[in-house]
């Protein structure tokens, strides 16, 4: 049987998987409604909840492509492993009892949940008659792009960046202008006037990612006002991901692009969000854009469809009335997740051949320094063997340094993590890792980097 047909199924039952759920705690029921809470009623972040075998691009896709019959933990793709708040699984259950799936009238609470979630742990005051609901933010944006840009237009970003930018832009025949972020104890920070020299007359919009996903950053009311600045000085419109703000951590604080005092600077701008990445609902399909001005957001409702499901409008209108309290433990037990994999570096650093940069301020994402595993495994080679044969990497770019790391590292000891060359400028030699899973699993998934690390 070749990996390509490996049922991963049949793969629950195989004793190593046996083995490795006993050693990080054992397995959750799939089916159990309420194993999100304990009997003191406190959330469980802290029992490791099986995903294999249910088609997860972070669990069982790796196993598919990168040719390895084992997984120790899905590191990569950015979303958790834990279960939802309970507050959401109740809401869709109460509606699957209601057996007729017809089309859906969005309900005017599902705006008044986004508005009074937003002016509640953000004192940001969005005007509901400017709020748009799309598919998901990648759908936002590329409206949103499609309003104010045109073919061969390019779009400036500060790298490393959020990969999932780069397709957007080739979908729509955009170049990115990568704008490198610079580097200095331990912290990344932008270079502002490498960002204002590269905008000429064809850099029509800036995607800011805020806080910054894959770095951690969470950038300054100093910070967004110079941006914003530079951008409505030269004619460029921004569109600001905030995705990952509801996880900062007490190492950073998030400031809304949109709160500036400067209203001219909001006014060139439109903020893209989702209950997606806070409560784990990815699968929802179901985001939401605004903008304080009303001609910006018009245009950009003109080139929006947005193809709801009944489920994931139920899914996340739950999630903003009821999940806080959830999310608040789900980003505590993260951020001591930050420290449990800082602490677990100073002890044992990998023999060298992995390096977290810093501690992430708002994401449950780590950023590494993988320049001596590169080296040390010939990485560079193993890229330019597979560039010689034809060959192309899942996203059907030529495969990279960290393509080799990524595959690497899968194959000796099943720990998958993402390849810091698809961030952009400045990824090579880096590694991203999701530490959004159970410290148990999170546990075995390091020891299992350290073996393979001290091996290579």
């Amino acid at each position: 049987m070749s990996y390509m047909d490996f049922d991963r199924r049949a793969f629950l039952k195989n004793a190593q998987m046996t083995a490795l759920l006993g050693a990080v705690g054992g397995g959750t029921s799939l089916a159990a409604a309420d194993s999100a809470t304990t009997p003191d009623g406190k959330y469980d972040f802290d029992t490791p909840y099986n995903r294999i075998g249910t088609d997860s691009i972070k669990w069982d896709w790796p196993m598919k492509v990168e040719g390895t019959n084992r997984i120790v933990a899905g590191m990569g793709v950015a979303d958790m492993d834990f279960p939802c708040a309970p507050e959401i699984t109740k809401a869709l259950q109460d509606r699957t009892k209601h057996e007729v799936w017809g089309y859906l009238d969005m309900p005017k609470s599902f705006v008044e949940g986004v508005v009074g979630w937003n002016k509640r742990r953000y004192g940001l005051d969005i005007n509901p008659d400017l709020v748009g609901i799309s598919t998901g933010v990648h759908p936002g944006i590329v409206a949103t792009l499609r309003a104010f840009t045109r073919p061969g237009d390019k779009v400036i970003m500060n790298t490393p960046t959020y990969n999932g930018f780069y397709f957007d832009l080739d979908y729509l025949d955009l170049i990115a202008n990568e704008s490198l972020m610079k580097f200095s104890n331990g912290r990344y920070s932008i270079d502002f006037e490498d960002f204002e020299r590269r905008i000429d007359r064809n850099t029509t919009a800036f995607i800011l990612c805020n806080p910054q996903n894959p770095t951690g950053n969470t950038w300054s009311r100093e910070d967004l006002t110079r941006l914003g600045e530079i951008c409505l000085r030269r004619r460029v419109l921004v569109l600001a991901d905030e995705i990952h703000c509801d996880f900062v951590n007490g190492g950073g604080k998030y400031t809304p692009f949109a709160s500036l005092e400067n209203r001219d600077i909001v006014n060139n701008s439109v903020t893209f969000k989702a209950a997606s990445k806070s409560f784990g609902l990815a699968a929802m399909n179901c985001a939401w854009f605004f903008s304080t001005n009303p001609d910006i957001f018009k245009a950009v409702v003109r080139q929006n469809r947005a193809d709801l499901s009944t489920l994931g409008m139920i899914a996340n209108k739950a999630a903003y009335a009821g999940g806080e309290d959830w999310l608040n433990q789900c980003v505590s037990y993260i951020n001591g997740n930050h420290d449990f994999v800082d602490n677990y570096f100073k002890t044992n650093n990998m023999a060298g051949m992995l390096k977290p940069l810093g501690k992430a301020q708002g994401t449950y994402l780590m950023w590494l320094d993988a320049t001596a595993l590169t080296a040390k495994i010939g990485a560079k080679q193993m890229a330019a063997d597979e560039r010689k044969l034809g060959k192309l990497n899942v996203m059907g770019k030529p495969y990279s340094d960290g393509d080799m790391v990524e595959r690497w590292l899968a194959r000796k000891c099943g720990v998958v993590l993402n390849a810091g060359t698809s961030y952009g400028k400045g990824g090579e030699n880096h590694m991203r890792m999701n530490i959004a899973t159970s410290r148990k699993t999170l546990k075995v998934a390091l020891d299992a980097l350290s073996d393979a690390c001290k091996k290579a």
